[in-house]
């Protein structure tokens, strides 16, 4: 039907033919026409993987003035493919665009722009292909469109590539602005999908299942971001036993707090070291025993109680992104002392977060500052750390000097009203 189309309008070149599809009882197949785009679409990847044919060179051919390279009655469809358009937008609100810096940008491994890594036709499709027109670091605009990239996927029937898709999803990790790829992972577990039983009201009548769901549990986020604390710690200790990072005691063991935020709630984790060296991982009135090690890249490879996990961390300050078989969560690890003074601002109380050691300050008595100026640098969990005024004022009086150890929640000055 689509040859006879572009046929009875003398049609020449690249061009795509849409028709919906509807299944009858008796197990026929009605097809409608629904329109023609006189040139190539974003599915053209998928023609491409299970026929075998660069379609964006035989378009150029065409336009070259030279006979398509194969007739209809020649070509064969190989296999399964299936294409997911990456974009930026959220889904659980609504699918909106979303805009911002692609902070991290990494992908399964691919081939990009081509069928297979070596072009030969007579090889079967790559498992994964990725075509993308953005790198890392590069910022979404509200101008485009909001699609990020396709990746398209081929297997020997549906079920492989199913399986490719999903696997490809979970290894596709974007940090910096909200995309679908989570949302699309939903979609190719759901029943639906799946089984093939496709129509245009699949995303309403599973709505339960594909909206607000699947994110990565939060003990496993909470064991990713200890896993990746403690390999950051490991990076920075030396060959002598006084720069040891691990909770090492004479007596006793340690036990250090893990602040995390989802949204507008706040969670507490602690990280023991017991008295045998063993770690302990806590969060409310839950325990799990608990090892890590570092696998490069972000990645850990974690036993949280009895499950084994492989989970994929980055953090840029605060912000974290926390990537495993089970979905992904995006929060924060509050640092006590980067907000320093927030809960303090009645009076100008400036108190130290922590105990440590005042290694400098940065405004004198009488100096007139504003809020968020940095004021002092204290010494704490060998990091130094920044303190800001908690409003704008004058600095009335210094309580303590350059070197001294101070206790967790000491006045570290005045701050008096400018009035």
């Amino acid at each position: 039907a689509a040859v006879s189309a572009a046929q009875a309008v003398g049609y020449v070149g690249a061009g795509t033919v849409e028709f919906i599809a509807e299944p009858t009882v008796g197990g026929d197949l009605r097809f409608y026409f629904m329109e023609m785009n006189t040139r190539l679409q974003v599915e053209h990847p998928v023609s491409e993987a299970i026929t075998g044919h660069d379609l964006v060179e035989w378009q150029l051919r065409v336009a070259c003035g030279e006979p398509l390279p194969a007739r209809q009655d020649e070509l064969k469809i190989h296999g399964h493919a299936i294409e997911a358009r990456i974009c930026a937008e959220n889904p659980d609100g609504g699918f909106l665009p979303a805009t911002g810096s692609l902070d991290v940008m990494r992908w399964p491994a691919h081939v990009s722009f081509q069928r297979n890594a070596d072009a030969e036709r007579f090889h079967d499709p790559a498992a994964v292909r990725v075509d993308a027109g953005v790198r890392e670091g590069d910022a979404i605009s509200p101008y485009y469109d909001s699609m990020i990239a396709k990746l398209i996927v081929w297997g020997a029937d549906r079920a492989q590539a199913l399986a490719r898709l999903d696997a490809a999803l979970r290894d596709t990790h974007i940090v910096g602005l909200s995309t679908n790829v989570a949302f699309l992972r939903r979609v190719v577990n759901g029943r639906a999908f799946s089984t093939a039983d496709l129509d245009t009201a699949l995303i309403e009548r599973e709505r339960d299942t594909l909206f607000n769901t699947g994110a990565l549990p939060l003990e496993q986020a909470a064991a990713g971001v200890a896993a990746h604390t403690l390999a950051a710690e490991a990076a920075l200790e030396g060959a002598d036993p006084w720069s040891r990072r691990d909770g090492w005691r004479i007596f006793g063991g340690a036990r250090r707090r893990i602040e995390l935020q989802v949204g507008k709630a706040r969670h507490i984790a602690f990280l023991e070291r017991l008295h045998d060296g063993a770690l302990r991982l806590t969060l409310g009135e839950q325990g799990w025993r608990f090892t890590a090690r570092a696998l490069g890249e972000g990645r850990h490879d974690i036993l949280l109680g009895d499950q084994r996990l492989t989970l994929t961390v980055y953090a840029q300050g605060e912000k974290v992104a926390v990537f495993g078989a089970a979905g992904t969560l995006e929060l924060q690890e509050i640092d006590p002392i980067a907000h320093a003074g927030e809960g303090a601002a009645e009076g100008g109380r400036l108190t130290a977060p922590m105990p440590g050691k005042v290694i400098a300050f940065l405004a004198a008595a009488g100096d007139v500052v504003t809020s968020g100026q940095p004021l002092a640098v204290m010494e704490a969990m060998k990091m130094e750390h920044t303190l800001a005024a908690p409003r704008d004022g004058t600095v009335a009086e210094l309580l303590y000097a350059v070197g001294d150890q101070v206790p967790e929640g000491a006045e570290l000055l005045k701050l008096a009203s400018q009035e």
